[in-house]
């Protein structure tokens, strides 16, 4: 039992301190303060600002109504729809789709915040009660939430999203009205890959080069170089890069969940770091605007034993997540264990072709029984025995995992 449990309120310097200001930890500092304002509760970023140097983007389809209204205030664009285009189809597709760029996720959010955020702050230890700044001064609290980005874990066996975009400045119009999401009918380079456009302004674009891979380990002068290319393919005459991101998300194939949250030893944790994510697509938005919304109905978070419910509340909704997305694992393995990898964006022309609802289903993660057996019938787009072996393989032992 903690030392502190049996303290007073008073004697704990936060009721809740939360350690990374990525999305999912600044979402619920900012769901908290709106919902629950008396609440002492503290946010720690190393950085300058909160969110780092990202774009996220969801499909209204992703969220419900009331989650589309609380978190519109950071979105930084929106459009009615996007394209896709493949070597031998493409596809204009209707529904909204939105992006928030991490200067308007921090402009909003720090202010909402105001002293419950400190930024510039180093962190040498955290504790599900307590946090040990890398200037020795120990912060406690009645829970402490670890949302600092993805840690190794042997727990899980991993395929990789890597990509950088560059944020640019045309001589002229680009021409886009929306967003391209997936084009892949680039060269593959050993791996699926694609180029992401999103139209910020009539000659501002963000053009990022995308890849689905078997190692996080990439090189960014290829990736620079082929957005160069790209954007010389379609005639655009770059005048300023304005800024570049770039990550390396995860994509899980298989995984033990009992033993990956086992070694978190109680320890309350959030974002990429706990697994909450879509498994393929690697979008995190509307998994953290549920979770969110979740901790902020969490009744004993003042309480003296605060972090353990937390710790079982998180967990019940990583659980619940983590079977939704059994069978989102299982294509995974498809796409990245049967066939060449030059060959992946096979599965997903196929994909592409199917109902546009479906669609939809899919990367809100809600697809019906019948949607996922509209996936797995008719001529796959891989080898069928390769496929097969794939599908079987459910844990990480049983997965080669290059990392």
């Amino acid at each position: 039992m903690d030392e502190r449990s049996n303290s007073s309120r008073d004697s704990i310097d936060h009721d809740l301190i939360l350690v990374g200001g990525g999305l999912a930890n600044s979402l619920i500092a900012w769901r908290l303060h709106t919902e629950r304002p008396e609440l002492r509760i503290l946010l720690l970023e190393q950085g300058r600002h909160l969110g780092g140097n990202h774009t996220w983007s969801f499909h209204d389809s992703d969220l419900t109504a009331a989650q589309l209204r609380w978190i519109a205030p950071l979105v930084s664009h929106r459009w009615p729809g996007y394209d896709v285009v493949f070597p031998e189809h493409a596809r204009a597709l209707n529904g909204g789709y939105a992006s928030i760029a991490s200067p308007d996720f921090a402009r909003t959010i720090e202010a909402a915040l105001g002293p419950l955020l400190r930024t510039g702050v180093r962190i040498d230890a955290v504790t599900p009660t307590s946090v040990r700044l890398a200037d020795g001064t120990l912060l406690h609290a009645h829970a402490v939430i670890d949302g600092r980005g993805p840690s190794a874990s042997p727990h899980l066996a991993l395929g990789y999203q890597t990509f950088l975009g560059q944020e640019m400045r045309l001589h002229a119009p680009h021409g886009l009205t929306q967003p391209l999401i997936m084009d892949a009918s680039v060269a593959q380079q050993g791996g699926y890959r694609f180029v992401y456009l999103l139209p910020f302004g009539p000659d501002r674009v963000l053009i990022e080069d995308t890849h689905y891979v078997d190692s996080a380990v990439w090189e960014p002068e290829r990736l620079r170089a082929n957005i160069a290319a790209y954007a010389a393919g379609r005639g655009w005459q770059i005048r300023d890069v304005l800024r570049e991101e770039q990550g390396s998300l995860p994509i899980v194939l298989a995984g033990d969940f009992d033993r990956f949250w086992d070694a978190l030893d109680g320890q309350p944790t959030v974002g990429l770091r706990a697994g909450l994510f879509h498994q393929t697509t690697g979008y995190s938005l509307p998994v953290a605007v549920r979770l969110a919304e979740r901790i902020a109905t969490l009744p004993d978070l003042a309480a003296p034993f605060a972090a353990q419910s937390l710790f079982a509340a998180i967990r019940k909704e990583a659980r619940d997540e983590w079977q939704r997305q059994g069978f989102f694992r299982m294509l995974n393995r498809m796409l990245f264990m049967a066939g060449s990898p030059d060959h992946r964006w096979q599965v997903m022309q196929r994909f592409y072709r199917l109902g546009a609802p479906m669609i939809a289903r899919f990367y809100a993660g809600r697809l019906t029984f019948a949607d996922k057996l509209r996936l797995l019938t008719g001529k796959p787009p891989v080898p069928v025995m390769e496929a097969f072996v794939a599908v079987r393989k459910t844990q990480p032992h049983q997965i080669r995992n290059p990392e």
